[in-house]
Order: structure tokens, then sequence, then C-alpha cells
């Protein structure tokens, strides 16, 4: 059958030959007819006409890329739950990318605990304390991805001080350093911020600096979920630029997005300021995910000192008929001292999609505006009530960006691609909440919508941005190109047909239009199916001193 592997003698001097297909390398140089020879876990030879494999494939009319590569995932806990990794897989996602301000080590025995307490519907036990071991626990349970990490700001900063809204003093700092230092040396790939988020948002830029330092004596990666993304997004921007050009790192913007109809606007000079830092030499790049809509929890709508000490005394704070009015009122009131995605966005535009309550669960797929007045209750109050109720801080989707906008961005040449979101199925417990459609259909999206349909980009640039810029960005050695010697992270897809399905109001659909996908040389999907393997390894960072 077309495009299906067929045994050959077990005397071949492959171990598999793709044939036939159009090979775009991720330089981004022009795709070029040939076969890929594969021989263990790395590709031995790319070229017309190769030796027979023990197993082909018949790539004719098809794309062979290097596998694309996720740089913001949440897929740790969804693979410990499913090692498959479905939803990002089948769009040909080879490596999942985690750490944004929170990562799965190091920890202390409290936080592990914490980690415990505050889980959904996926339970597992924390057997692990530092990210090295984290990442290697992933892997022993067996993945079909790849998987790497950034340590986050956010996890050594509550390692060090908790939830404390003050400064690190100097002994705390010294601590975090040394955190960072364990991390980048256990392989990270670099540290990650999420700045908006309590207790992320009481560090200073100088605190930033300090561990972004240590990130660059090991040439790791500073990342970050800015400060803003709304009306002081060019001064969040501002902030990162700092960062990278004190600390001498490389620094990338998570999900650039300018948020809020008020600040659409802005997005020319956000570009602008970008492009004039990557002018003057510092290394700076952004990655995103191709909607007009973000997701996260109904915290990123209260103000940042209701949230100090963690999720138990936030709750505690908005049993308080005082604290409750405070808050209220902050929320309907303009500021630039925090993030306000309420006024940002508005309830009507804030669809409800994640409760841990089985009572609550109903409500996922309605508006904040809907549920208050259903409630009659005002929308502040509601959301309230729904974060003590659900003792969680209620998965939501802010439908707040410009699709003029997302087109833009997905056009520029120093911008990957990542889901923010975890990499899940449509089946078992994944189906227990409603994820954002990105969780299916990032990768498709941007190859179909995008590229094919609206040729924001060549195919070319866009499957280099899909690896090798991201592999770059992160100094991970022999991934993210289709080179003799790298690893055979590989993807056969076909570009005319790859689209994604998934819909804000069907979310749970897979993406189609990737035939075939290996990891580390080994089928992982074949003929659009799971295979079943998981070899899956952990991808270290320049750190690790069996850097490979």
């Amino acid at each position: 059958m077309r495009a299906r592997g067929q045994m050959r003698s077990a005397s071949s001097s492959f171990d598999t030959v793709i044939r036939n297909g159009m090979i775009y390398d991720g330089t981004g140089n022009v795709a070029f007819r040939g076969d890929v020879a594969i021989k263990g876990d790395l590709i031995a030879a790319i070229g017309p006409d190769l030796e027979a494999g023990t197993m082909e494939i018949d790539a004719t009319g098809y794309a062979v890329s290097p596998g694309f590569i996720n740089m913001l995932s949440w897929g740790a806990e969804s693979l410990i739950e499913d090692g498959r990794g479905q939803s990002d897989l089948r769009q040909g996602v080879t490596l999942e990318v985690f750490g944004e301000g929170d990562s799965i080590g190091p920890l202390t025995e409290k936080m592990k605990k914490e980690v415990v307490e505050r889980q959904g519907d996926i339970k597992y036990d924390v057997k692990w304390t530092t990210l090295g071991e984290g990442l290697d626990y992933l892997v022993q349970q067996g993945v079909s991805p790849n998987v790497a990490s950034f340590v986050g700001a956010t996890t050594v900063r509550i390692h060090a001080l908790g939830y404390e809204d003050r400064s690190a003093s100097a002994q705390e700092l010294a601590v975090m350093r040394d955190l960072v230092r364990q991390a980048m040396e256990e392989g990270a790939v670099g540290l990650g911020s999420s700045l908006i988020y309590a207790p992320a948002f009481y560090a200073p830029t100088e605190e930033l600096i300090e561990l972004a330092k240590v990130v660059g004596e090991y040439r790791g990666l500073y990342i970050s979920h800015i400060r803003s993304e709304g009306s002081k997004v060019l001064e969040a921007i501002d902030e990162l630029i700092r960062v990278a050009r004190e600390a001498k790192v490389r620094a990338e913007i998570y999900h650039l997005k300018v948020a809020g109809k008020s600040n659409w606007y802005k997005l020319d000079h956000v570009i602008t300021k970008i492009e004039a830092a990557r002018h003057e030499g510092l290394q700076i790049t952004a990655d995103m995910y191709p909607y007009a809509a973000s997701g996260t929890g109904l915290d990123a709508v209260m103000p940042p000192w209701v949230q100090e000490g963690g999720h138990e005394e936030w709750v505690k704070r908005l049993k308080d008929p005082d604290i409750r009015s405070r808050v209220e009122e902050e929320m309907c009131t303009p500021t630039d001292e925090w993030e306000n995605m309420y006024l940002g966005t508005g309830p009507d535009n804030m669809v409800l999609a994640a409760f841990k309550s089985e009572e609550l669960k109903p409500l996922a797929g309605k508006t904040l505006a809907a549920v208050a007045t259903m409630r009659g209750k005002s929308p502040p109050q509601t959301a309230m009530d729904l974060v003590i109720e659900d003792d969680s801080r209620v998965g939501t989707i802010y439908f707040s960006m410009s699709e003029a906008d997302v087109r833009r961005n997905a056009a520029l040449p120093w911008v990957s691609f990542g889901s923010d979101a975890g990499c899940v199925s449509p089946e078992g417990v994944f189906m227990k909440t409603r994820p954002h459609p990105r969780a299916y259909g990032t990768f498709a999206r941007f190859l179909g919508k995008y590229v094919h349909d609206e040729k924001v980009a060549s195919l070319e640039d866009a499957v280099r941005r899909l690896t090798s810029l991201p592999a770059g960005n992160m100094k991970l050695k022999r991934r993210g190109m289709l080179e003799t010697g790298y690893f055979a992270d590989v993807v056969v897809f076909d570009p005319a047909k790859v689209r994604d399905h998934a819909t804000f109001d069907k979310p749970a659909q897979y993406s189609t239009g990737v035939v075939h996908v290996l990891v580390n040389g080994v089928p992982v999907v074949k003929d659009g199916d799971h295979t079943k393997a998981k070899p899956g390894r952990v991808v270290r960072g320049p750190g690790w001193k069996g850097w490979v």
C-alpha cells in the first residue's frame, strides 16, 4: 500500500529508508526530492537512490521534515497519565518542552505535597525531587515523544521563599542561583518565567537578571511570559530586553501577542522594538500559538496581592466580604499596576473551560457573564465564588486577540511555535476537561491554514521555524535538522492536506495530514495511527556534562 512500511532483507544497510519524498531539511533551503536512511537512532544518509532498508516507507507526494518542536508544552502531567502524547504526536511533534515559570523540579517536600493536593482529574505520586529526576521519571514510565524543560523561575522562588510578596534576601537569592545552576547541569535548556502570575509577579527585574546570569554561564536561554501582554506590553518587552542585555543571554518571548482590543494597535511597536534589539546584536526570539484566544485561569483577573501566600491563602481571602469588595473594585478599575485580564477581555469573552469539581463541570463552555446571570451575581463576584467552590484557579479561555495580529505574527521569521497545552487524547480522563483547541491543532493549523492556504510563509521557512529555529535557540545538539549524524526524529506529512479540526465548541479532535512520525528512529505514528511505541528520551541542554 502506498506510504506503508514494507519489510526487506535483514541484511539491508539501513534499518529504515524513507523514499521519494520532498525533503525539507529544516534549514529553510529549497526542498529537494530524495531518500532519508536511518540506522539505529540516527540519520545515516540523505540522497537519491539509497540502498534498501529493512523497512521502507514510500513518501511519494509527501513532505519529509525533522520532527517539530513544541516550545511551550504543559505535557508533563498528561504524559504521566498517557505516555503516547497523541494530540501532538499526530501533528508531527517529536519534542515537548516544559517549564513556563513552573517546572516539575526542583521541589521541596512541602512543594511535593502541594502538587498532590492541587491535582485535578489526573492523579499521581511525585517520586522525584530535582528537575533532572523528574524528566528521567517520565522517560522511565515510557513516553512516545522526547522531553526537555526549562527550570521555572517561579519554582525556584517558591523553593527559596515561598509565596511571599517581597524581594529575595541575599541568602535566598544565592539559594535560587544554586538551584538554577543545579538544574542547568542536569540538562535544563534555560530559565522560564511567567511574570503576570503570583508569586512570579513579586520578583523584581534584578532577581531575574541574577538568575539569568547563571543560565548564561551554561549558554542557556531565558524565556518569559512577559509581565504584560496588554496595556504595558511595550514596557514588559523592555524588561525582557534588559534581562538579555545585562545577563548576556539569549531571550525569547512566550506566546507573542497583544491582548485587549484597545491595545491591538501596539503590535507595530512590539515588532519594531524586538527587531531593533535584534539589530543591536541581542538574540531575541518569540514563539506563538495560531489562535486569537488564550487560555489560563481566573487568577489572571484578580490582583496579585490577594494571591500572596499561595492558593489556600487566596481562597481564604476570597471568603472575606471586605476583601471581596476590594477585589471587585480593582477588577473593574483600569490600572497599569498589574495585568488586568478581566477588563482587557470582558466577561462576555471569557469562556470557563476546566473545573475539578464534578458539580461544576457542566458550566464548562459557558461564559463568565452567562454564569453570573444564572447565579444572579456580578461577574467578579461569580469569578471569586467559582475559585472558592472549585478550590482551583478554574481554567478559562480568553478571547482577547486580533486575528490580523495572529496572521502577522505567524509570518515573522524569528517566531517558532508552542501549544501552551498538554498532549492529550479524546478518551478517558482527558474527556473530563474541556481543552483549548490548541492542544489538538497548533502545528497543523499553522501549516494548513496559515502556510498552505494563506501563504504567510513558504513551506521551507515554516519547517525551519518548527524545527531548527527552536533547536538552535535552545542549543540542542543534533536535533532540528535532517542531516547525517543527527537523531532520527522525522515527520512525513501531506502539505496539501494537513489540517486542524479542533474547534472551541468541539476541541477534542485530532488533526490530520501527518502520515508517519519517527522518534529516535522508531516509528511512533504509521499511516496516521499510533504504533504504541514509546522511544522518547530526555533531551538535555548545553549545561549538561554529557551534552547530546
